[in-house]
């Protein structure tokens, strides 16, 4: 197993821990701590998810919330290490922007966007995140965005011309 700052690579897939949240219950007896952790997992190639889960134990919820991002995959269409066109995604009130970028340009976005889309392969991306700062509004908005980008071999197909004739 390979470790980067804060991603973990593992049998060919990146696991980034975005948030761990303990939670704290006061109940008769004392506090029972519990804890919810926000992972998004990618394959470098396009193929991305994330999950929540929580759990009375850290490695339990970081596990819960691995396995429901890896059985909840998208695939981001790629034009090259970026991606074809500009997108606004939504979720809630957080807004997430994101921009095609020239390569050499490297991701440039904040925390949440960063770690989605350098899961996802991304290579060169801009983005600006608007409106709500929560995380886990973030990445929800970030993975709208990236449902909703036009596929360059489906448009040239539905419009009945090449893929060379589409892109010039």
């Amino acid at each position: 197993m390979e470790k980067s700052r804060d991603k973990e690579v593992r049998d060919g897939y990146v696991e980034k821990l975005i948030t761990l949240n303990r939670v704290c219950k006061v109940v008769k007896g004392g506090k029972n701590f519990s804890y919810a952790a926000l992972v998004v997992v990618g394959y470098g190639d396009g193929r991305v998810g994330y999950g929540f889960g929580k759990a009375n134990d850290v490695t339990d919820s970081i596990r819960k919330a691995t396995d429901h991002a890896k059985a909840h995959l998208i695939t981001v269409p790629l034009k090259g290490t970026t991606i074809p066109h500009e997108m606004v995604g939504k979720f809630k009130s957080a807004q997430v922007l994101v921009r095609p970028a020239v390569p050499g340009t490297g991701v440039i976005a904040g925390g949440t966007v960063k770690a989605v889309a350098d899961a996802a392969g991304i290579k060169d991306m801009l983005s600006k995140s608007l409106g709500s700062k929560n995380a886990i509004n973030s990445v929800k908005a970030t993975f709208d965005a990236f449902e909703n980008l036009f596929d360059a071999k489906v448009v040239a197909k539905n419009r009945g011309k090449s893929l060379k004739e589409m892109w010039g």
